[in-house]
């Protein structure tokens, strides 16, 4: 029996409300088990099919998410979900059959215009949801749906071109709404939500750092170019005032060595010069790429020294 579009709006937005607290305000990644845990109207109720792709719970027309699997970097993806010239992202249909049910399901959810999930994979059974998504067109050519996370729905519709200007705040945003806490939930699973430098071990005072920054040749979103850095040592590492050697030793500007202040200054930064980095993921192809921490340290020496 279908259920009523009314009833199809009250899970999607009482689901996306539950991630919202299970996950600090889509901060988290949220596992496969945990997941398990939602319900609704006291029943359980599956946020992410188990076995595809595409979730059509039963006695909805509509796609309620989607999931993207997970891959190692560098590994090839089943499908190959990925961002057009335009900002916008791109998911590929199930086969290349049109009326397969999942794909007139997603369809559906076009048309109506309905709020889905994303499950981006980002670890064994470890998911970075990414909500409110919508289905803005259909590329079926390519076998594929126009994706958006909420940032373009009414300014780019089906089939119009969107200018520079808005393709590039497209592009930003999209990073900002996805690919930003995709890449801080893959670095927070490999360090096991510690600080690389400090070993502090609270999700919501973390920040995934880019050894070598986006937007410049190496700069790309992988695990091996990236730390788990609180966001005190965060904001030293970007500030150039605390630099990790290619051998993964920590150094503390030298000004900041012989400066008198409080216990934070002592403790947080000058006691940590000539140590190891506390943490580092167990995978070695996840571990800090050694040329990429030679550029950010050469960056670090090259910081003027304050007079």
């Amino acid at each position: 029996m279908s259920v009523s579009q009314a009833h199809d709006l009250r899970v999607r937005q009482e689901a996306m409300a539950w991630l919202t607290v299970r996950t600090n305000d889509g901060s988290d990644a949220i596992s496969t088990q945990d997941l398990n845990d939602f319900l609704f109207d006291g029943e359980p109720f599956l946020l992410k099919d188990r076995q595809q792709g595409i979730r059509k719970p039963a006695g909805f027309d509509a796609a309620f998410s989607i999931q993207t699997v997970y891959r190692a970097d560098g590994q090839v993806r089943p499908y190959n979900d990925d961002v057009g010239s335009d900002g916008l992202l791109r998911y590929k249909w199930r086969g290349t059959d049109p009326n397969l049910y999942v794909n007139v399901a997603l369809r559906e959810a076009m048309n109506r215009k309905l709020p889905l999930i994303w499950f981006f994979g980002v670890g064994v059974a470890m998911w970075q949801p990414i909500y409110p998504i919508y289905i803005l067109a259909e590329e079926q050519e390519q076998h594929q749906f126009v994706v958006d996370p909420d940032v373009a729905r009414a300014l780019a519709p089906s089939g119009s071109v969107i200018e520079e200007n808005l393709r590039r705040y497209v592009i930003a945003e999209t990073r900002r709404r996805l690919h930003q806490p995709v890449f801080r939930a893959k670095i927070l699973r490999a360090y096991e939500t510690r600080c690389a430098v400090c070993s502090l071990r609270h999700s919501e005072l973390m920040d995934a750092a880019h050894i070598v920054p986006d937007g410049v040749e190496g700069g790309e979103p992988v695990v091996c170019n990236g730390l788990a850095l609180c966001k005190i040592h965060h904001a030293a590492f970007d500030a150039r005032i605390l630099g990790i050697t290619p051998h993964s030793k920590i150094e503390i500007r030298s000004d900041l060595l012989t400066e008198i202040d409080g216990p934070m200054l002592r403790h947080g930064l000058q006691d940590l010069h000539g140590q190891n980095l506390m943490v580092v993921p167990q995978a070695r192809s996840e571990r800090p790429d050694q040329v990429r921490l030679k550029w950010a340290y050469q960056r670090f020496l090259d910081a003027p020294i304050a007079g």
